[in-house]
């Protein structure tokens, strides 16, 4: 195979896939991955680890005092941290079983050159193996199980084709709210994409750099209204709206935060309900927009210490 077919080949592997919603309920009947979580998708990313009894290695036995050890080959390349990346690992299957750890924020924190942005790098690469599926055209990339209530319909789910009730925890975006009604409550109206988590396209993954104290607001985190479309929309219509922080897009998938305790204390304050609820305001009178995504943020030392004593 040449390099242009190999190219070419690996392109149409990732090219959106179309479905009715009846279609995906199916499917989740079949295959659990379908609606599986951001955290459960990176486990199947990760895959299994081999286990290593280091007292069969004089060398390996020095350094890991005769332990068995986990080694992921997925970060074959990183090494000497197995038990940094054990711990990680852990945090994703606990996330993955909806414990308390789905709530948390994955921090990452060490001194300079301790290989942090380098784990955070592979794990976004990682993300974009396993499919998700979204509804179409929706700009927050929402799961279409964020159209069912939890209380109404998760027996009827649980029934007919398999769903977890706990699956059902998100909500509608606004964007989802408006094509509601004007489908007129009819819900086979909503179409399903299969998409690939991308870095290049910020599709399901996101990346969040701290700016300048006096020009950088939350709008970086939950976007901004599109003044563009003020001619067309009042201001807190759902379509006026640009979805383009660093929250909507990485919805379903992974966002970094880059030395996240460089930024702005206010510019935090969103990601308390992202994690907590499961949903974060916009900066104007809209709905709650769901995340249903894993964050993950990391700093050198410094920062965090100056974080910790800053009493404010």
């Amino acid at each position: 195979m040449s390099i242009f077919s190999h190219f070419q080949q690996r392109f149409e592997s990732t090219r959106q896939e179309e479905l009715s919603l009846q279609e995906y309920l199916e499917l989740c009947k079949q295959d659990r991955s379908a609606y599986a979580s951001a955290a459960e998708r990176l486990l199947l990313a990760i895959g299994e680890p081999e286990l290593l009894d280091t007292s069969t290695n004089s060398r390996l036995s020095r350094i890991f005092s005769n332990k068995v050890i986990r080694r992921y080959p997925a970060f074959e390349d990183f090494h000497g941290m197995e038990e940094c990346i054990d711990q990680i690992v852990s945090y994703f299957r606990h996330a993955a079983q909806g414990l308390e750890e789905k709530k948390q924020i994955l921090y990452l924190l060490g001194p300079v050159g301790g290989g942090k942005s380098s784990l955070a790098e592979k794990l976004k690469q990682l993300i974009e193996k396993v499919p998700f599926y979204a509804i179409k055209g929706s700009p927050v990339f929402e799961s279409p199980l964020g159209l069912f209530n939890a209380t109404e319909d998760g027996a009827i789910l649980e029934e007919d084709f398999g769903i977890p009730r706990r699956y059902l925890n998100t909500i509608m975006s606004p964007w989802a709210t408006k094509r509601l009604a004007e489908f007129g409550g009819d819900i086979s109206q909503f179409r399903v994409v299969k998409l690939y988590p991308s870095i290049l396209n910020q599709i399901a993954v996101a990346k969040t750099e701290p700016g300048d104290e006096n020009n950088q607001d939350i709008s970086a985190l939950v976007g901004k209204v599109d003044i563009r479309k003020l001619e067309e929309f009042p201001q807190n219509d759902a379509d006026a709206y640009s979805y383009s922080g660093a929250l909507c897009r990485a919805n379903q998938g992974l966002m970094e935060f880059v030395e996240m305790f460089k930024a702005p204390i206010k510019v935090l304050h969103p990601l308390l309900t992202a994690t907590q609820e499961g949903n974060y305001n916009s900066t104007e009178g809209l709905g709650a927009i769901p995340f249903t995504g894993i964050l993950l943020a990391h700093s050198n030392e410094s920062e965090w210490h100056t974080f910790r004593n800053n009493k404010n």
